[in-house]
């Protein structure tokens, strides 16, 4: 089971979360990241995030990482977005 949770903070508050739940056994842990940030963009009206080299090397040691206002294209209304993949069972 793949569990991946994202969260829009703002002044140290959740505005909105969300979590994804993806037990697709044929795709790899990369899709399904990929995947359930998709979902999840989606769900907050939000555009993908640009995944910078910080946020690579943040995620392969914690499995978490935050999005600032330098990860998107688009003006944002929060001070980051935070995703984390909260379970993972092999």
């Amino acid at each position: 089971m793949f569990h991946l949770v994202g969260k829009l903070i703002r002044n140290n508050r959740i505005l909105a979360d969300s979590t994804v739940c993806n037990d697709d056994i044929v795709m790899t842990r990369t899709q399904k990241i990929f995947a359930a940030i998709d979902t999840i963009c989606h769900d907050f009206d939000l555009s993908i995030p640009i995944w910078l080299d910080s946020n690579i090397s943040e995620f392969k040691r914690t499995s978490k990482t935050r999005f600032y206002k330098d990860n998107f294209i688009d003006e944002i209304d929060f001070d980051y977005f935070e995703v984390q993949v909260i379970q993972e069972d092999d």
